[in-house]
């Protein structure tokens, strides 16, 4: 049982009570309020207690660790709970982020929190790896994929990191867990320049245009479809976009069929989108941009390998997609010889070890490079 005992010349009431190993201690409760002292003692007999009975949760060892903080500092010590501090996070990054970003975060971290269960209602300090590794590990069982998977988990990093950063917790709960390896993209396809013009005739006007850029840029879908006749200089035979996924501005030549093809548009004013009735459209879904292209595929018998079918929340993959022509579009290069630098600018790559992963096998250089790319047969379609 717990009791008080005051020693010669201390202010303070000391608590003797059974320790968590079964020994008596004695300590200091640092009040001078012999009430407010009992209850400190009180306090720890109980969680000696829960802890030789293994009981002890690592909430109860917050709130007292909390409370004599405070008392011996007058500072409040930080009581984020793992649900709070996400909600603050993400309300930060939501005016620093575009609407599409902050929407993905928002669906990574309420995952998370899922996942996490009633431990998101714990302090924020208590959530360990092990949490972390069960959420990654359980979306990739479910049939999301590698790149997903790990995606998701830059994004719980980062916030974690954040509150590291600032204080509130001392280590990053993520930094234990290394990416899942990818072992994917290996097996992704390329396609020939002939089944990219069977793609464009089949195609029509504006998918035969989006098909095209992506053949001769490297561009992903979106950067494409949201295309404004802004971003092409004809004078300069160059292309300028600020890309969604790393926010780079990249600067591409145009490959003589481009330029050809955008020269046969009629003139338009800058802010009109080149492809106007793909524009806003979403990438995902049933009637998605990337179902539409595989329509436009099944059309001309053009399939690619089955890498992965799920049902759920994974989709199924293959080894051609559009993607497939930003693929395409490197190896082009790197089967004409161009060099690793060269081609890892125009693809608009963040770094030399992503850039890697596509690769199958100055203005002037870039054009020279880009010009090495074989044409497309019909020329302009």
């Amino acid at each position: 049982m717990a009791s008080l005992h005051k020693r010669p010349r201390s202010e303070f009431y000391h608590a003797a009570y059974t320790g968590p190993d079964g020994r008596r201690v004695l300590k200091s409760t640092k009040l001078k309020d012999r009430d407010d002292a009992m209850k400190r003692a009180l306090e720890w007999q109980d969680a000696a207690r829960a802890a030789r009975a293994k009981q002890f949760t690592a909430n109860q060892a917050w709130k007292i660790l909390s409370e004599c903080v405070t008392v011996s500092t007058g500072e409040t010590l930080s009581s984020f709970t793992c649900s709070k501090w996400f909600d603050d996070w993400l309300k930060n990054k939501k005016g620093s982020t575009a609407a599409k970003t902050h929407e993905k975060y928002s669906s990574d971290i309420a995952s998370f929190l899922d996942a996490i269960g009633a431990r998101k209602n714990l302090p924020l300090r208590v959530i360990s790896s092990t949490d972390v590794r069960s959420w990654r590990d359980a979306r990739r069982k479910s049939g999301l994929s590698v790149t997903t998977c790990n995606l998701a988990l830059k994004v719980v990093r980062g916030a974690f990191q954040r509150a590291v950063a600032l204080g509130y917790i001392d280590t990053n709960p993520c930094a234990p867990i290394d990416p899942l390896k990818d072992d994917e993209h290996g097996t992704r396809e390329v396609f020939s320049p002939e089944q990219v013009s069977r793609l464009i005739v089949a195609a029509g006007s504006d998918w035969g245009g989006v098909i095209l850029v992506g053949f001769f840029t490297g561009l992903r879908l979106r950067d494409i479809t949201e295309l404004q006749w802004q971003s092409i200089d004809l004078k300069a035979e160059m292309l300028r976009v600020l890309t969604k996924k790393t926010r780079t501005t990249v600067e591409i030549p145009l490959h003589t069929n481009l330029l050809a093809w955008l020269k046969s548009r009629p003139p338009a004013p800058p802010s009109t989108p080149i492809f106007p009735t793909l524009k806003g459209k979403s990438g995902a879904g049933k009637s998605g941009l990337s179902s539409q292209f595989k329509k436009i595929m099944e059309s001309v018998n053009i399939s690619g390998k089955s890498l992965r079918v799920t049902k759920g929340a994974g989709r199924s993959q293959s080894s051609l997609s559009f993607h497939s022509l930003r693929h395409s579009f490197v190896s082009a290069l790197a089967n004409a010889g161009v060099a690793a630098d060269v081609r890892q600018k125009l693809a608009g790559h963040s770094d030399s070890k992503s850039h890697a992963r596509y690769s199958h096998h100055e203005v002037a250089t870039m054009k020279a490079a880009v010009d090495l790319i074989p044409a497309l047969v019909p020329v302009g379609k």
